[in-house]
């Protein structure tokens, strides 16, 4: 999910860490976007105002778009002004329904099929055959998750590219609360088992008094539940859809091996929970603080490290596994897309050109803030310290397990997510068994998708 900006009931959960600043921008290389000054037509009829000058509305995080990278992208395309609007789902919808949204809109790959069913994005592979900036077969097989091929996301026409991202099972771990508990540090390509990973972290977690001083294993409960639960249902071979996606099963004993694991976490005790949740609803504070051994979080989680007075006993791991085949997907993958009634397609092509292959991009991969969605800019990826080469080694290895979640175009994720944790919730308190658990989740869902489904048609 990368940047983690959005949690199970939508609203922010960690802010990413502040804006790279854009001044520093100036010791990269040359700005590789072939923005051209004048007046941009425009293919959503919109061909700018009086002074010539075309003003896109874009709707993305504060983060993305600071102030000085705005100034340097109009000063770099003097035909385009950006309009800066923060992202905010509720007025995303509405914009939508009155057919007057944004230029540009933020999103993630997974969850944009909905999207993309109702015809609501604009397929960009026309601008991507003209562009001498970003090119597909220089897209990172995550993109492929915002495709959409009439019924299916993974395949046919793009509708949004992805601006970073992570393999968002990979594990990150503080070796020396591992060398406090004598326990062995976990391997760099091998993948630990689930059932193995519970029984570590029972190990580091540390109970004094009733109280918990050191947590075992964080999930990041709060950002997702379908990811990870979706994930360990492929490990095993299995599938949570039927072949159209309007029906779920979470009965299946693979989904409810996967759903059993998380009630046994949770009862265990070893770290947070929807029931037991942390203050400030994420793993970052605490695992930094030396009071959690182990986080489940994508590449990105790097970024919070490189300041040399922060946390420096930290390494990465691969993703954890729950049968034979191993996966490391994305839970988000979180991009740029622009609308199908958008007014001004062509500059914003030149923004996401900008954003997605110049100097922002470049910046954000040299950072560590997440994988870069271009394979031409992975070598950016920081290595000046020894566990930043050692975590790039793992993102490498990791990247042959990267395959795409399932993702209907009939539930959103908040609901997939809102469901789940409502049942497991249920499970662990005991209310329920953990078959009623999966029969009830499974029934709610299909209501969702049924009712879905008839507001796509």
């Amino acid at each position: 999910m990368t940047n983690k900006e959005v949690g199970m009931n939508g609203t922010a959960s960690i802010k990413r860490r502040g804006v790279i600043s854009f001044v520093a921008l100036a010791a990269l290389a040359p700005l590789i976007v072939g923005c051209s000054a004048g007046t941009p037509t425009s293919s959503g009829g919109s061909a700018g105002g009086a002074s010539g000058v075309t003003t896109i509305t874009v709707m993305a995080g504060a983060q993305d778009l600071p102030a000085d990278m705005i100034a340097d992208f109009e000063g770099k395309n003097p035909g385009i002004k950006i309009n800066h609007i923060l992202t905010d789902p509720t007025r995303l919808n509405t914009m939508l329904a009155a057919g007057n949204p944004p230029d540009i809109a933020s999103g993630p790959a997974v969850g944009s099929a909905n999207n993309n069913a109702r015809g609501l994005a604009t397929d960009l592979t026309p601008f991507l055959k003209k562009s001498t900036v970003l090119k597909e077969d220089d897209l990172q097989p995550v993109n492929d998750s915002f495709r959409w091929d009439g019924t299916h996301s993974g395949s046919g026409p793009l509708y949004g590219i992805v601006k970073d991202w992570s393999q968002d099972a990979t594990l990150w771990y503080n070796t020396k609360l591992f060398d406090a508990a004598g326990v062995p540090k976990l391997s760099d390509t091998g993948a630990v088992s689930y059932d193995d990973l519970l029984k570590i972290a029972k190990k580091l977690a540390v109970v004094k008094g009733g109280t918990t001083t050191v947590n075992g294993l964080g999930l990041e409960w709060a950002w997702s539940l379908y990811g990870p639960m979706s994930a360990m249902v492929m490990q095993q071979g299995g599938r949570l859809y039927n072949d159209d996606l309007t029906k779920i099963d979470l009965t299946t004993p693979e989904a409810r091996k996967a759903f059993q694991w998380y009630v046994d976490y949770a009862k265990a005790g070893v770290g947070p929970t929807s029931l037991n949740p942390l203050a400030d609803g994420s793993d970052f504070s605490t695992f930094s603080a030396g009071r959690m051994a182990i986080t489940q979080d994508g590449y990105w989680f790097g970024g919070n490290f490189a300041d040399d007075k922060a946390l420096q006993t930290i390494r990465m791991a691969p993703a954890p596994t729950m049968g034979d085949v191993r996966v490391n997907p994305t839970y988000g993958g979180q991009g740029w897309w622009i609308p199908a009634k958008a007014k001004n397609k062509d500059a914003a092509w030149k923004l996401m050109e900008y954003f997605m292959a110049g100097p922002p991009a470049e910046a954000r991969a040299s950072s560590g803030w997440g994988l870069p969605a271009l394979k031409s800019l992975m070598s950016r990826l920081p290595q000046a310290k020894q566990w930043q080469k050692d975590a790039f080694t793992t993102a490498q290895n990791e990247l042959k397990y990267a395959k795409p979640l399932p993702d209907s175009p009939y539930v959103s994720m908040d609901a997939l997510n809102t469901a789940l944790d409502k049942y497991l919730q249920a499970a662990i308190k005991g209310d329920m068994t953990v078959d009623q658990a999966t029969a009830a989740a499974t029934q709610d869902v299909n209501k969702l998708l049924a009712q879905g489904k008839e507001q796509v048609r």
